[in-house]
């Protein structure tokens, strides 16, 4: 359904790490399966990086905020819907042709309230505890969405920037046939603003991503597809209408 990241080296004596994005809700258990696989069962990230707020990336974040006691980091504009301050706009489920779609009128969108404890981004791009990574502002699906890269070997978190699967169809998110997209259309507000990141993420030239939604892809079909979506984005992308579309 949604996807998150381990960075850091389980083989570093000094196991440091981060989480990228916090999943669903309920699957805090999971994480820490996972991270206690990777890392170690007493290990701990140094901080939770968010590439936005909506609710199937920040599901677990509040509880494993408080269980590591880690600080969160997210884009200055991001901070109302992490503090309680400002809920995301409704959904659009006329866009998209697909169940995941159609159904997005019940999927949350309160804001939630981490408090103190999220913190904004450095304004210079750097990512606190990811030295060898960059953030980049790619606006569209949220006002504070945020992708990452790695300039030494070209990896690209891009969040829900684009994705690697038609996620407003349930059984292209059933199959998980691997094909680039773009944003999740049903929770995307500005369109304008999200071509411009495709754009912005695709000039990067991009060796691997990995997407909020979808498997990781590489190579040849990666660069292909983005190709084709930054330069068409509005057929491949926009939809014909919707509430937020023109």
């Amino acid at each position: 359904m949604v996807n998150l990241c381990f960075i850091g080296n389980p083989h570093d004596r000094f196991n440091k790490w981060v989480l990228v994005d916090a999943g669903m809700v309920d699957s805090m258990e999971r994480i820490l399966e996972a991270s206690a696989e990777r890392f170690g069962s007493a290990s701990t990230p140094q901080a939770i990086i968010l590439t936005h707020g909506h609710f199937d990336h920040v599901g677990a974040v509040k509880e494993l905020a408080v269980h590591w006691d880690v600080p969160v980091y997210a884009h200055a504009f991001e901070l109302p819907y992490l503090t309680g301050q400002s809920d995301y706009p409704p959904p659009d489920p006329s866009v998209g042709g697909g169940l995941m779609a159609r159904i997005s009128s019940i999927y949350p969108r309160k804001a939630i309230d981490l408090g103190n404890r999220v913190k904004p981004l450095p304004s210079d791009g750097t990512i606190p505890f990811m030295t060898d990574w960059r953030w980049i502002h790619t606006p569209g699906h949220t006002p504070g969405h945020v992708s990452l890269f790695r300039d030494q070997d070209g990896v690209l978190i891009a969040g829900d920037a684009f994705t690697t699967v038609k996620q407003e169809s349930a059984w292209a998110v059933l199959t998980q046939e691997k094909e680039v997209h773009g944003p999740p259309a049903y929770f995307t507000t500005d369109w304008k603003e999200a071509w411009r990141s495709v754009e912005k993420l695709r000039a990067l030239h991009p060796k691997i991503v990995i997407t909020g939604h979808g498997q990781p892809m590489y190579g040849k079909n990666l660069s292909e597809q983005l190709d084709a979506l930054a330069k068409d984005f509005d057929e491949l992308a926009i939809p014909d209408h919707g509430r937020y579309v023109h």
